[in-house]
């Protein structure tokens, strides 16, 4: 990629951020519709869930693919592509007539949404390529998260209260249509100096995996564990796959030796549990205020801003943060911040009180808001800049399969708990437990925020960085005699 003057980094950052902006706005402006949608299709819990899973589960499945084939052809050309299929998707969402073709388009967008942020990422990480610059840029990044949590479910609220849900979906098409033209005319071409052999095999055990492990959780309470048992069989069996398949290949689409890095892997397994408690977290409280305090979606919205105002707030303190003191604060932060917040919820009735409610939604924002940024900058600043596309994937992938895993597990655990009981009477009991699998994840942060940003930590960092960089310098050298 060619140097860049400080104005057109800042332009590249901006137009990466829209993809970001319509991404995150979808998911959140989504929550806020979904007991609309449920009345309007006649949804039970699970077709609520598969809504937001289905996108999730196939995002999740298709990153580190995107995130591979942007370093061997060209991130700006799959970036583009992304944009495209992200809109048609979002097209097809607003005319879906049934839940089912709701959930097919669904998909559909996930397949474009696959090709931006971790795309996005990597074109950040090879614009911006001073540590300090870097993360200050990814905390801006991070920010954009905090303006979809507060612009999505105000904004969602009012299109769905006037016009209807099927409206949510066209405010994707003129920032789509917009960070296209933009991409086209300002953001340089750049790929790996090496690359890539595609993974096909790789790639069918991840889909068996997520796909298997995601429709079990969710059809256990409907179906019986007898019934969803195989598919649990088919994930055991995808994943031990995995960890024979991929060691043995030169170009995996998983590359394990990154998981030697302490710090790498603690920024994928934060990722994962800090966005199982938000997906959680979201899911519970939309249909928490909704369905049982009988709020509009525009009220209902309007009680998503202590939530997001922090985390839109804190991502670019994290930011800054990371930049010059190391991850370690704003994870020891947003742990603690998560931590507190489910358990006002598990263990003292958050719900009941508008008080303890605000005061929930306002802790999670700030430890959602202080998260984000040392979970990218860790999983992209230890690896060799070749492979900026493959380890932002990770992390993205991450950062969905706990989305996808947090909504169906608290979802189901929900479900299970309600059972043929009155809905409005039973929620928040059967609710409780979701709220400590939240608690659970928060701790998870903190602990794994504490361990992997030490001192042995960062020695392993530099030593799996020293290995990979080595190995490519080998792999090269082996691919130049065989050319003489």
């Amino acid at each position: 990629m060619p140097e860049l003057s400080h104005r057109r980094r800042l332009l590249v950052l901006a137009i990466c951020c829209m993809s970001l902006l319509i991404v995150s706005l979808d998911n959140t402006v989504l929550n806020v519709a979904l007991p609309s949608m449920q009345r309007d299709l006649h949804a039970t819990t699970s077709g609520l869930q598969w809504t937001i899973d289905a996108y999730t589960l196939v995002l999740a499945s298709l990153l580190m693919l995107a995130g591979s084939t942007a370093d061997r052809v060209g991130r700006k050309r799959v970036f583009m592509a992304g944009l495209i299929v992200f809109s048609i998707g979002s097209l097809l969402c607003s005319l879906a007539p049934s839940l089912d073709l709701l959930i097919v388009f669904r998909m559909v967008q996930a397949v474009g949404g696959s090709m931006l942020n971790p795309v996005a990422m990597s074109i950040i990480t090879n614009t911006f390529t001073d540590a300090r610059e870097r993360a200050r840029a990814i905390g801006a990044w991070g920010a954009v998260v905090g303006i979809s949590m507060a612009a999505g479910p105000l904004v969602g609220g009012l299109l769905v209260e006037s016009v209807g849900w099927r409206s949510i979906f066209w405010l994707n098409l003129p920032v789509g249509a917009a960070a296209l033209l933009l991409t086209l005319r300002f953001v340089p071409e750049s790929r790996a100096p090496r690359a890539r052999r595609p993974d096909p095999v790789g790639q069918l055990l991840v889909i068996a995996l997520f796909g298997s492990l995601t429709y079990a959780i969710i059809e256990a309470p409907d179906s019986g564990f007898q019934a969803v048992l195989p598919f649990g069989v088919v994930a055991c069996a995808a994943l031990l796959g995995l960890l024979w398949y991929e060691p043995r290949r030169d170009e995996p689409l998983i590359d394990l030796r990154f998981f030697r890095s302490a710090p790498f892997s603690g920024a994928t397994v934060i990722a994962v549990s800090a966005f199982a408690a938000l997906g959680g977290f979201l899911f519970l409280s939309t249909l928490y205020l909704q369905n049982v305090r009988g709020l509009d979606a525009r009220h209902a919205g309007l009680w998503v801003l202590p939530l997001a105002a922090p985390t839109f707030l804190c991502a670019p303190l994290s930011g800054r943060l990371v930049g010059s003191r190391g991850p370690r604060v704003p994870l020891l932060v947003a742990g603690c911040a998560m931590t507190a917040s489910a358990v006002l919820f598990a263990a003292f009735g958050a719900e009941t009180s508008d008080v303890t409610l605000f005061l929930g939604y306002v802790l999670f924002g700030v430890g959602f808001g202080f998260v984000n940024a040392p979970i990218t900058n860790t999983a992209v600043s230890g690896m060799p800049r070749a492979q900026a596309g493959v380890a932002a994937a990770v992390a993205s992938t991450s950062r969905q399969l706990g989305q996808t895993l947090g909504v169906a597990i608290v979802g189901s655990v929900l479900a299970s708990g309600i059972g043929s009981s009155p809905y409005k009477d039973a929620f928040v009991s059967a609710a409780r437990p979701g709220w400590w699998i939240l608690t659970a994840c928060g701790v998870a942060v903190l602990v794994l925020g504490l361990v992997s940003s030490g001192r042995w930590a960062r020695g392993t960092a530099e030593r799996t960085a020293e290995q990979l960089e080595s190995a490519e310098v080998k792999e090269a050298a082996v691919e130049a005699g065989a050319r003489r």
